[in-house]
């Protein structure tokens, strides 16, 4: 047992280089797509406080921002959850009802507003009729 151990000691380790795993392209590719989309969103961004835009150039810059993330989130469910390599039924049964609850939420957002405006638009207090002081208020039967 000694003399395996000694010769253990002795002998050099050998390693093998290993072929790269096939993914790696895919993972690069994943890492570079998402970088790109990432700078592009924090660009857009920085530009509203550095450049400080006002009106139709910041709808434009949190329009992009939006569709940015969308794109993100897109493509990391697509890779990083395999729902981009499963069957068309499969990403039917998740997306339908995902789009649906999206719908929902911008239908009640777009409801409450109107109601909003509606209520202040209606709401308004009806005018009161202040009393008269009671030194201007004449006595009856008394002449002025």
């Amino acid at each position: 047992m000694e003399h395996a151990n000694q010769q253990m000691a002795i002998a050099p380790e050998i390693t093998f280089q290993h072929e790269p795993a096939p993914n790696t392209k895919r993972i690069w590719k994943t890492f570079w797509i998402l970088l790109f989309l990432t700078i592009a969103e924090l660009a857009l961004g920085l530009s509203h406080y550095a450049f400080h835009v006002e009106g139709w150039l910041l709808m434009f810059l949190k329009g992009g921002m939006i569709i940015l993330s969308i794109c993100k989130a897109v493509y990391i469910v697509s890779i990083f959850m395999h729902l981009g390599d499963e069957v068309r039924n499969l990403k039917l049964t998740i997306l339908v009802p995902l789009l649906l609850f999206i719908w929902f939420i911008l239908a009640f957002l777009w409801d409450g507003v109107a109601y909003k405006n509606l209520r202040n638009k209606f709401n308004v207090p009806a005018p009161t009729e202040q009393a008269a002081p009671l030194h201007d208020v004449q006595k009856p039967g008394t002449l002025d």
